[in-house]
């Protein structure tokens, strides 16, 4: 009896599949996105059965030549997609027997669409996740360009959007720095498990051909190899683990972002973005908005969308591989397409942002960012610090009344909140004293920022 059905798995069948139904399950509209990829496993996977001698030289050499053929056609865009054939994997091998008669039929041996598509997505989020890496480290280095810049550039330091104390513009970029090198870091961890082979594993319980796991493993370029077949074939942990540090990237620059937008606002006034990276209103001809920062913001909700969209996917499978996981693909994708291109941006735009280093020390000033230098130095006078607190509360409320920030109030006035207050006070409640007072790793002043920089660069070369 014949199958009535033209699909290359069509045996079992005997009518053919609802129109419908062939476009609701075809994933041909995303999933060529793997197309290369699937052609570099296929040449791998021939390679080693050649070596096995499961496939004769012959053979081998038809099924390169065709698949070299099939690439160049992709390339150029000259390939015929398929819906009726569901997917890459069946669009390419299809193709492959049109070109090359038997041998192309023989690829397939040794393996299952489960196992090669796992082997697909693995190959091309290495590749992506090392060009993401090479843009997370632009922007390191743009902002160690930038803090070394604004080393001297006194702004106020915030707690709850309140003025809390002075640092500077180049301690508050350090603190980027060190969210963005710990992403790269996590990153590159987590490489090591998307460098994994589980090519080999077939459908779910590997293959009874003699195949080599090893050596496809170093056609590839994989570190290491999966080694149980029903994890293999349904593990999406490498995925899973990307969008987890995708989201965490896109929320440090989401945070980012809405410092310069608020700093880039007329209310703060403390930095000027690059108008190259900004845009006018259609009716306002005054506005100058920071669409840059702004659909960062927004599309950092994607990205953490993707990652609960593949967390739910996942949660509820029984092993191995489901249909479920061909919903893999897309919200992958787009969290490697959206986090490339912010980076890439921000690593474009941090080095042209101009600080209005006026504004930042007039607000700095404005803020009473030193009343916690006063108490400071009234608990080294021998007062209690809780005591010291109160002092300087009711120094500041008087400062307040009178609209006099602590470095203008003359010594008397100071005196009559404590008497041991001299003169040397207005060395600790000066901005520059503040911040030089911060001498020690990890603090604000100048001298420990630029030691900051130094390690900061060697440790992402």
């Amino acid at each position: 009896m014949t199958s009535k059905t033209n699909h290359l798995w069509g045996g079992r069948f005997n009518e053919p599949t609802d129109e419908f139904v062939k476009i609701f399950s075809a994933s041909i509209s995303f999933d060529k996105a793997l197309a290369l990829y699937d052609i570099e496993g296929s040449i791998a996977h021939a390679t080693m059965l050649n070596e096995v001698e499961v496939l004769t030289d012959f053979e081998l050499k038809e099924i390169l030549d065709g698949l070299n053929q099939i690439k160049s056609e992709i390339i150029s865009g000259e390939f015929n997609w398929s819906t009726d054939l569901e997917d890459v994997h069946m669009n390419i091998e299809s193709r492959l027997t049109e070109i090359c008669g038997e041998p192309g039929k023989k690829l397939h041996t040794g393996r299952s669409r489960n196992d090669q598509v796992a082997t697909d997505i693995r190959l091309y989020l290495r590749d992506n996740v090392v060009m993401i890496n090479q843009e997370l480290t632009k922007l390191l280095n743009a902002l160690l360009d930038l803090a070394e810049q604004e080393n001297n550039t006194i702004m106020p330091g915030y707690t709850h959007l309140q003025a809390a104390q002075p640092i500077t513009f180049g301690h508050h970029l350090l603190a980027y720095f060190e969210m963005f090198k710990r992403d790269r870091e996590r990153l590159q961890e987590s490489f090591k498990r998307i460098n994994t082979m589980p090519l080999g594993s077939a459908a779910l319980a590997g293959t009874s051909y003699p195949i080599n796991r090893e050596r496809t493993a170093e056609l590839l370029g994989f570190e290491r190899i999966s080694q149980n077949s029903l994890d293999a074939v349904s593990d999406r942990d490498f995925a899973i683990e990307f969008a987890s540090n995708a989201s965490l990237i896109m929320m440090h620059l989401s945070r980012f972002s809405e410092e310069l937008i608020i700093w880039s606002s007329a209310q703060f006034d403390f930095i000027s973005l690059p108008d190259s990276f900004c845009t006018g209103s259609s009716i306002m001809p005054q506005k100058k908005n920071p669409d840059v920062p702004e659909l960062v913001r927004g599309k950092t909700g994607r990205v953490t969308g993707n990652l609960i969209s593949l967390l739910t996917l996942m949660k509820g499978q029984p092993l191995a591989y489901n249909k479920d996981n061909q919903e893999d693909k897309e919200p992958l994708f787009d969290s490697v397409e959206t986090i490339y291109s912010c980076l890439r941006i921000f690593a474009d735009m941090v080095p042209k942002i101009q600080a209005k280093k006026e504004n930042m020390l007039n607000s700095a000033i404005k803020g009473y960012t030193t009343a916690t230098d006063l108490a400071d130095y009234l608990v080294k006078q021998g007062l209690p610090f809780r005591d010291a607190h109160d002092i300087v509360g009711k120094a500041v409320a008087y400062g307040i009344k009178s609209n006099k920030d602590l470095s203008e109030f003359t010594l008397d006035e100071l005196q009559e909140f404590n008497s041991k207050i001299s003169s040397e006070v207005f060395d600790a409640i000066s901005l520059k004293g503040s911040i030089n007072s911060r001498d020690h790793l990890g603090g604000t002043s100048p001298k420990q920022i630029l030691s900051a920089i130094k390690v900061g660069r060697n440790s992402i070369k």
